[in-house]
């Protein structure tokens, strides 16, 4: 995959979608492509905390518009996960490949407890993520102006942005009832 396609797929899809980002959470072990691509919304504070349940734990209640989270190891994460954004927030989250079908499904049951859809997208080359949202839906409510007023990108555009979320039939199949949208 090519280098700067995972890391705009990861920032840019939920920081999109939210109505009016001001605060962002990066949980991650190696944020650096990351924390570039947020650097991009000079208008969002964004905060990197190591990928530990400890790290997220000291966050305050509904203090988080996205989380973009590159490691899932247990549900309490999850949880704190949800705990610390607000009503209308959105996760991005890295996951096994679709093809791993119980792991994923594993996954997806625990978010859909905690947020209103699920859904995963594609990064290309069959890397895919999830995003989890507790209000705005990934397509019907992407904030067009910020997706297309970005500069400095490589991949990521508005119509990249709502084909990722494209699923075709076996997929859907496999996941029917779990997906969340």
């Amino acid at each position: 995959m090519k280098e700067f396609i995972y890391p705009e797929m990861m920032v840019h899809v939920p920081v999109c979608t939210s109505k009016d980002p001001q605060n962002v959470l990066i949980i991650s072990d190696n944020s650096k492509r990351l924390e570039l691509e947020m650097s991009k919304h000079s208008e969002i504070k964004y905060k990197v905390i190591a990928c530990s349940i400890d790290a997220i734990r000291e966050e305050e209640d509904d203090s988080v518009d996205v989380v973009i989270c590159e490691k899932y190891d247990d549900s309490a994460l999850l949880a704190h996960i949800s705990r610390v954004l607000k009503d209308d927030g959105q996760l991005s989250i890295s996951h096994p490949s679709l093809k791993e079908i119980d792991a994923n499904k594993f996954l997806m049951e625990i978010l859909g407890k905690y947020f209103k859809v699920v859904m995963p997208y594609n990064l290309n080359n069959g890397y895919s993520a999830i995003l989890a949202s507790k209000e705005y839906h990934p397509t019907a409510d992407i904030n067009l102006h910020r997706a297309e007023m970005l500069d400095n990108l490589n991949f990521y555009n508005c119509d990249v942005h709502l084909a990722a979320f494209a699923m075709g039939n076996y997929i859907r199949k496999e996941y029917l009832g779990i997906i969340k949208n």
